[in-house]
Parts: structure tokens; C-alpha cells; sequence
């Protein structure tokens, strides 16, 4: 990093300094603002090379949540006769698999961002962090297609949505800071221990379940639903499908607890990136 203020450090102007890291969260995360470009660059090269040959393009940002939608809708929806809160079951379902998908995109490309641009990360000083972050905002993309998708089947459906769509923004700020803490910690222990590249898949598929989607978070019993908030995605599809289709709300101790979660994975998973940092290009 370059000192800003050589007069007071007594380097010769022009001199680059690297120095270590210092402070809980060291000098990483204020570093990010000068490397912004490449930041947009690493997120472009995502969104590009996701598509890069591919004869469908976009269109695979909903045939996957379209697909698990029809799969939830005969299985659950019609032959477990699972209760969808008053809305259709189609539509229940794809309003959860929207933030859900991107959640699980975001988790998985994050924890494989290192060792997947293990030439960039040995060869090249930049904050690594940039490659987590890049990953956790290139499905935004996706997103946004399939909130696309989701507006058409609400109107198909003659469901509006209500004056909780405000809080869409907030929800979504949950499940970036979630996939990204959760995703930069799986980063980093990827580097060093390669059986969490086969930990991820299988974690994704016990979220699936452990999350909401294919049920209605009412089916948890009154005084043990605030627990589901251990999960934060668990309060971002139940918010969702308040906002969106009008059904029941999450409880404010689910929320609160959902809040704290996220922001303790994210800070464990800043810390801990940060502190092995330095070791990424010897391992990697």
C-alpha cells in the first residue's frame, strides 16, 4: 500500500510500502475502495464466463427455481398437500426460491473463488477479498431476471404486492452479507483444506430443507418460530413472501436474531479471511 503521508514516515516519495495488516479487521476491507474497478471487472468477467458458449444464456437464471418450483408444487403441493398461507403454491414457492437461488449461487461461487483463480491470486497483489465480493455480486444478475419472471406469474396470478415491498432492499442486504461472511470464510479454508469444496454442496442441500421453501414457516410451532431466525435466510423467504404475496409475516425475534447471525458471520468471516490472507499465494 502506498503511504500517503511520506513527511511523517520519512519514505522517500514515490516509494511504495506494503505493511501488515493491523486492527481487527486489518487494512483490508478500507483498501477495497481504490481496487473498485477491478472489482466491476472481476464481476463482468463472472456474469460473462457464466454464459460464455451457452446456448440458453439468461434463460438459465430461471430454469433452475422454475424447475424446483414444479418439483415442490407435485410434491408437496400436491400430493403432501402442504398449506401455502392463502396463495396459490406455485407462486408461494418461486417467491422463496428467487432469494433463495441467489443465496445459494452467491454462497457457492464465493467459497470457490480463490482456489478457482489460483493463477490471479499467486502471481498478481490485490486485496483478495475483491474475489469473494465478486462472487457475491455477480448473481445479482440472475436475480434480477428471476424477479422479472416473478412479477409476471404475480400478475398471471392477480396477486399484488404490499407496502412491505420497501423492505426488499433490507432483505436482500441480509442475504449478500450472509452468503459473502459465509462465503469468504469458506474462501479461505478452501485454500488450505480442500475437502470444503465437497462441504459446500451438501451444505447448500441441508439449507434447502432447513429453510422455508417448499413450507410455510407457520408450520413451526408459535413459540419455537423466532428460532428459525438462526438461519437468516429462513426470515429473507418469509419476508419475501410478506412483502410480495401478503402472507404472515416473520416475528420480530426472528428478525432480530436473523440480524445477529448475519452480522456475526460476516465479521467471523472478514476476520478470518483477513488473518490468513497472507499465506493465499504460498498454499494456493
Amino acid at each position: 500500500m502506498a503511504d500517503s503521508n511520506p513527511r511523517q514516515t520519512g519514505v522517500i516519495p514515490g516509494t511504495v510500502v506494503i505493511r501488515p495488516s493491523t486492527g481487527l479487521l486489518g487494512r483490508n476491507v478500507r483498501d477495497l475502495w481504490p481496487f473498485r474497478e477491478l472489482a466491476f471487472f472481476l464481476t463482468w468477467r463472472d456474469v460473462k464466463v457464466r454464459y460464455r458458449q451457452s446456448v440458453l444464456g439468461a434463460a438459465w437464471a430461471i430454469i433452475q427455481p422454475i424447475m424446483m418450483m414444479v418439483v415442490f408444487s407435485v410434491v408437496f403441493g400436491h400430493y403432501a398437500k402442504l398449506p401455502s398461507d392463502g396463495v396459490p403454491y406455485p407462486i408461494f414457492t418461486f417467491a422463496a426460491l428467487v432469494p433463495f437461488t441467489y443465496f445459494t449461487s452467491a454462497l457457492t461461487g464465493s467459497a470457490a473463488s480463490l482456489v478457482g483463480n489460483a493463477n490471479l491470486v499467486s502471481k498478481v497483489y490485490f486485496p483478495r477479498l475483491l474475489l469473494p465480493i465478486a462472487a457475491a455480486i455477480g448473481p445479482l444478475v440472475d436475480f434480477a431476471i428471476a424477479m422479472v419472471v416473478l412479477a409476471i406469474m404475480m400478475a398471471a396470478y392477480g396477486v399484488s404486492p404490499t407496502i412491505g415491498l420497501v423492505t426488499l432492499p433490507a432483505l436482500m442486504l441480509v442475504s449478500i452479507a450472509t452468503a459473502l461472511g459465509a462465503g469468504a470464510l469458506l474462501a479461505a479454508l478452501n485454500v488450505r483444506y480442500r475437502d470444503f469444496q465437497y462441504v459446500v454442496p451438501y451444505t447448500v442441500q441441508f439449507l434447502l430443507y432447513a429453510t422455508p421453501v417448499a413450507y410455510s414457516a407457520q408450520l413451526v410451532p408459535k413459540g419455537a418460530q423466532a428460532f428459525l431466525g438462526v438461519n437468516p435466510m429462513a426470515t429473507v423467504v418469509a419476508g419475501f413472501r410478506w412483502a410480495l404475496l401478503g402472507t404472515p409475516a416473520p416475528g420480530p425475534g426472528m428478525v432480530g436474531i436473523s440480524i445477529c447471525v448475519t452480522a456475526a458471520v460476516l465479521v467471523a468471516g472478514l476476520i478470518y479471511f483477513q488473518r490468513v490472507e497472507k499465506t493465499f499465494a504460498d498454499v494456493i
